[in-house]
């Protein structure tokens, strides 16, 4: 296989579109967010399909309206939320979709779900800053991909031999309500009537949802003081002295001073990254397993 570099330019887009890896592993102790992918599950599932490394950088799309070009061969995949797909005016199903010098591919309306993934063979090859390849604002130059901005990647100059088959994309997951969560180094100290509330509840996300953190809409009681700051990770959910509760994303802080009430599990946050406005969602208690 030739790998000579073309690239993708970005035609238009909306704020939010950035590249993604699987993020910085390994430097909360310098203070760096991990970033990386807000959905691993459809991250993964693109890779798999384009027979990536696991950790290939793909483009994130948080909003409808992107349009690019590609000047080179190549192939790419799309995941995550269900959405309009058209390459060259045409629509097409959101799988795996070959590509020629000159093609155009349009990101539309989203039917289902919130974000949406552009994989490509190989993966993109954007500057590696800190061991990834993840944007992040104080890290990379820039934070958010913009309307010219050329992405490189490697060609393929032969597609290679064609099959009948096609993989099957499940819209189902994203749309559970119910997430997995852990009870966090707090969880204790919370009444239990608080408890009770806090796994009976639905939930609703608020407008207030972004890569650093969803916050929820309804308050629960809260008489826990607040802490010394304390290490926090993604799916790490906080009460604040308020009352709310902040579900923190992939670019989260590293530290915290609001209590940590619950850890959700790695495969729910995915769930909660495909959320909308206004979704509801509600907690079901995992038990810690016991150290022996």
């Amino acid at each position: 296989m030739i790998k000579d570099v073309g690239f993708l330019e970005i035609l238009k887009t909306n704020p939010g579109t950035s590249v993604q890896d699987h993020g910085r592993i390994g430097l909360g102790k310098w203070g760096i967010p991990i970033s990386g992918v807000m959905d691993r599950r459809s991250y993964s599932w693109i890779n798999h399909l384009l027979k990536n490394d696991s950790s290939a950088a793909v483009i994130e799309i948080l909003q409808p309206g992107f349009r690019c070009r590609f000047d080179s061969y190549t192939t790419i995949g799309v995941a995550g939320a269900n959405a309009e797909i058209r390459k060259n005016g045409d629509l097409i199903p959101s799988a795996i979709i070959r590509i020629q010098p000159d093609d155009e591919l349009e990101i539309g309306k989203f039917l289902t779900g919130s974000i949406v993934y552009l994989g490509i063979a190989h993966g993109f090859q954007t500057e590696r800053v800190l061991t990834s390849r993840s944007l992040y604002s104080g890290i990379t130059l820039s934070k958010m991909l913009a309307k010219g901005d050329k992405i490189p990647f490697f060609t393929n100059q032969s597609f290679g031999k064609s099959t009948f088959s096609s993989a099957k994309k499940n819209m189902i997951w994203f749309e559970n309500e119910v997430l997995e969560v852990y009870p966090g180094p707090d969880f204790e100290e919370l009444s239990t009537e608080t408890q009770n509330q806090l796994l009976d509840t639905k939930f609703t996300i608020s407008t207030l949802a972004n890569r650093m953190a969803f916050q929820l809409e309804e308050l629960l009681p809260n008489n826990i003081s607040e802490r010394l700051t304390a290490p926090v990770y993604p799916g790490t959910i906080q009460l604040t002295s308020g009352g709310k509760m902040i579900i923190l994303m992939r670019d989260a802080q590293v530290t915290g001073g609001y209590p940590r009430i619950l850890q959700v599990a790695e495969d729910a946050l995915s769930i909660v990254a495909q959320k909308k406005v206004g979704q509801k969602i509600q907690f079901q208690l995992k038990n810690l397993p016991k150290i022996e």
